[in-house]
Parts: C-alpha cells; structure tokens; sequence
C-alpha cells in the first residue's frame, strides 16, 4: 500500500523551500506585507504596523530583511479578531448589531 508520505511525487504533491505544487497549484507558506494587506482590505502600512507591534508574528528574511507572515499565523490572527470582536459585541448590551456599519465611520463634524 502506498502513503502520501511514501512517495509525495507519485501523488501530484513536490515539496520545494516552502511551497507545495499540487498538479499545477501553488500555495506558499510565506505571505508578503503587501499579501496580508490584500486579505485583511487594509493598506501596507497597517499590515506593517500590525507585525511591528506583534499583534501579527513574523520573520525578516534575506539581506534586505523583507518581512514575511506565515499563513497559519495570518489565519491565527484572523480567528484572534473574530473572537474579540463576539467578545466585544457580547460585552455591549447597548450596541446595536441592526445598526448601519457605515455609521462607525461617518466623520465628527
């Protein structure tokens, strides 16, 4: 009987430096500053400010220290948010989950 872990090759899957090949789709391990922005619908600088204050782990690589979020960790983030956010709606007897969201971002004039 053959296993995955046998023979990766036999079952379409390569592992090579972190990337898996599965007949023709790629998947990295590493996301860029400018990914994590992408996901999360935020600006690069917020992405940033999210790793330099370690609310987001990540790794500085190669010679120019490129940082780089492992997507576990992305997806550990993501869960993170959700909870304080059910944490922060369960807390607050006076919000209003029927309130229009737009409101939370109107100006005060």
């Amino acid at each position: 009987m053959l296993h995955l872990a046998d023979n990766p090759q036999e079952a379409g899957m390569v592992d090579f430096r972190g990337t898996i090949w599965d007949d023709g789709a790629v998947s990295a391990r590493f996301l860029t500053l400018a990914d994590v922005a992408e996901t999360l619908s935020i600006s690069a600088s917020q992405a940033y400010a999210l790793v330099r204050s370690g609310d987001l782990p990540a790794i500085k690589v190669g010679g120019r220290g490129q940082w780089r979020v492992e997507n576990s960790e992305l997806e550990k983030y993501i869960q993170r948010m959700y909870e304080q956010t059910r944490t922060f709606i369960e807390s607050s007897p006076d919000y209003n989950a029927d309130q229009d969201p737009s409101s939370d971002f109107q100006d005060a004039r």
